[in-house]
């Protein structure tokens, strides 16, 4: 009988235990605290021996587990003949332990004993004994059962091993929990907890299609579970489907947290959607939910990013009247925001303000902004003064000074930062590398920049598409094409994808040495990859067909740039300006300079300067003078060109000293609009020679 082979095959394998070392666990063993709700926050790792004594169950060795098998066998052989399997022959029982068999069995074990613990032992024994694992509905019934005991943590294993095989889907998976279920309370449980696990093993498809399941019996997921499944939807750009997840939340009656909320007001900041984000923010205090601290820091920051500092100030002032105290990366925020846009007193008020000691991030703020308006006095001492307060300079406080010297060419002092933060322990960041690089190719070194950019590598930084372009850019200067077309090699076979900047430094640099058909050819490239030419790509190739006289070209290009949806600026219109008034073209360019106003540009002085030494070029005086008058007007200051150019048309027409001329004739103009001209912003430019 079945009965009698259960207990025979029990006392042998106890027999068995006398002689042979008990079959070793793990000696450390994974398992995710989860209490009821499913929370899923934090994964303990526990030994052996904690573990035996958090469950009772596993027991080491010197816990003699012979007379724990006994006693279990003893326990299990009175409930299956209490329940009648005593009756199944016993060289009949293995057949007759289907999976619907084996769940009644489990059943009949647990609400027999109560003993979770007898019930795990007697599903693995079976499992053993039929040599294969249990199917998916005896493993839902355990499941069922170890929830129902509070043992979710083993429930947690069982069900990730089950959504992880491939041998069932979400609607089998459900089905089968649903009918080995025991009340709704454990249930819910259960469902949740089967849902974190598809998330758990990045299978959100299925975790959804396992979510529509639960709510066509009424069930719901708890609400971590659903801010997880919301927090992988963003993660994995599926923002529509996250927001109807959302909305279908509160269709059911279920109150969002702040973690909802907070993680719906990061993702509108995100893509820059600032007025969602205050939206919801508003809609949270609406609903009752009141936002905390992080919500509000989250819109300060991106507020201060797209350059709306008074606005972030403002809504840090907001928080304390709504009862939110704000913490010093609230502060921080804002500081950072007025140093980015040069306010640094608005920043050093608020720092005073704020009670707070400055940290690493406040201090890089100034020292970041200071070094960029190239007070690299002031950065120093703020840099020492850092150190003085015990904070450590990292990679970007020197990064910062590094930059800071190279742009007021002073590569000695940038060296020996860079030495420093080397001797320090500290190692550079590709920014770093990237700045040393720049730094040479704009002075012409390029030897020096590729040994940098070799010296990078070797140190074992893989170059980004911003270095590939720094260098890039250095090579096309130089006119060495060949070696620049050699780094968009490399850059491919690195695997790293140029963007429109590569391409547009390429065009430049062919276009500037002539090879414009190449130029177009690299255009088409552009969009194959899909790119899209940007103003540069246009502004580079309206001025190189300019410059050519192939006018017709220029302004086929111009007028598909609008086409595209491409606003012409300032400089787009000075590369063809530029180009017709050096070909002569000045009733061309006398419409154009026309359009441009109409378009609502404001010319600068450079169009001004072109457009008159277009004029005077041809002797038309009247016209360079009109465009003086229209300079005052807009109160566009000459410079020394204005004055050279004027000069010229005026010697052209046979005016004695022309220079004198110009000057009484340039003042007179801008006395008539009211700008008196000194000797102060007047160039001196009486003892020059006319350059013809």
């Amino acid at each position: 009988m079945f009965l009698g082979a259960f207990s025979f095959i029990i006392f042998n394998h106890s027999f068995r235990l006398k002689f042979t070392a008990r079959r070793n666990f793990a000696k450390c063993i994974s398992i995710r605290n989860l209490g009821l709700p499913c929370s899923l926050e934090r994964e303990q790792m526990i030994s052996e021996e904690t573990f035996c004594e958090n469950s009772s169950f596993f027991r080491r060795q010197e816990v003699k587990p012979i007379k724990e098998s006994v006693d279990f066998a003893e326990r299990i052989s009175s409930i299956i003949r209490k329940r009648g399997w005593n009756s199944v022959c016993s060289d009949e029982w293995r057949r007759d332990m289907s999976s619907w068999n084996v769940s009644r069995l489990l059943d009949d074990v647990f609400e027999e004993s109560w003993d979770a613990r007898l019930t795990l032992y007697m599903f693995r024994w079976l499992e053993k004994q039929n040599n294969r694992p249990h199917e998916i509905q005896s493993v839902c019934t355990l499941t069922n059962i170890l929830v129902t005991a509070k043992f979710n943590h083993i429930a947690t294993e069982f069900l990730i091993s089950l959504v992880g095989s491939s041998g069932g889907g979400p609607y089998e998976i459900f089905d089968a929990l649903y009918a080995t279920r025991r009340d709704r309370e454990t249930s819910t449980t259960v469902f949740s907890m089967a849902v974190h696990c598809y998330l758990q093993e990045n299978m959100v498809d299925e975790a959804l299609k396992f979510t529509f399941q639960m709510k066509l019996l009424g069930f719901y997921p708890t609400t971590r579970v659903y801010n997880n499944l919301i927090s992988k939807l963003l993660n994995l750009k599926q923002f529509e489907l996250a927001w109807e997840v959302f909305m279908d939340l509160q269709s059911l009656g279920i109150e969002p947290n702040t973690i909802f909320f907070s993680l719906f007001i990061y993702e509108f900041c995100r893509r820059g959607d600032l007025v969602s984000a205050q939206n919801l923010l508003l809609a949270m205090e609406i609903n009752g939910c009141k936002p905390d601290v992080v919500a509000y820091t989250m819109i300060i920051k991106a507020l201060c990013k797209s350059g709306s500092i008074k606005e972030a100030h403002s809504l840090l002032y907001k928080m304390s009247f709504r009862g939110v105290s704000p913490d010093f990366r609230s502060f921080s925020a804002v500081i950072d925001g007025y140093c980015n846009v040069g306010r640094l007193w608005e920043a050093m008020n608020l720092l005073k303000s704020s009670g707070y000691a400055p940290d690493i991030f406040v201090y890089n703020s100034f020292v970041s902004r200071l070094c960029k308006d190239g007070d690299l006095v002031e950065a120093i001492e703020f840099f020492r003064e850092m150190c003085d307060f015990g904070l450590v300079p990292d990679c970007f406080s020197y990064t910062s000074i590094i930059r800071g010297y190279c742009r007021i060419r002073n590569l000695g002092q940038a060296l020996r930062y860079f030495c420093e933060m080397l001797k320090k322990g500290l190692k550079p960041s590709i920014v770093t590398y990237t700045v040393l690089i720049d730094y040479n190719c704009k002075a012409g070194e390029i030897k020096e920049a590729e040994y940098i950019f070799l010296r990078m590598r070797e140190d074992g930084f893989l170059p980004d598409v911003i270095t590939y372009n720094t260098l890039i850019d250095g090579h096309s200067k130089k006119g060495d094409l060949h070696k620049a077309f050699e780094l968009l090699d490399s850059m491919h076979s690195s695997n790293i994808e140029p963007d429109a900047t590569t391409y547009n430094i390429l065009i430049n640099g062919l276009i500037k040495r002539g090879y414009k058909k190449e130029s177009r050819e690299l255009l088409d490239e552009l969009v194959r990859r899909g790119f899209f030419p940007d103003e540069f790509t246009y502004t580079t190739i309206i001025d190189g067909s300019a410059k050519e006289g192939n006018f017709n070209e220029a302004f086929l290009i111009w007028c598909h740039m609008s086409e595209k949806g491409f606003k012409p600026d300032v400089v787009t219109c000075s590369a063809l300006l530029n180009g017709l008034c050096k070909a002569g073209h000045m009733v061309e360019a006398s419409a154009l300079f026309g359009k441009m106003i109409d378009a609502g540009l404001t010319p600068d002085r450079i169009i001004y300067n072109t457009l008159i030494h277009g004029f005077c070029k041809d002797g038309n005086i009247n016209e360079a003078c009109s465009l003086l008058n229209l300079m005052a007007e807009k109160f566009v200051m000459p410079n020394g060109v204005t004055f050279r150019v004027f000069a010229y048309g005026l010697k052209k027409i046979g005016v004695e000293d022309a220079l004198e001329k110009a000057s009484m004739r340039i003042r007179y103009i801008y006395g008539k609009n009211g700008i008196y001209l000194t000797n102060s912003n007047i160039p001196v430019v009486l003892n020059e020679k006319i350059k013809t």
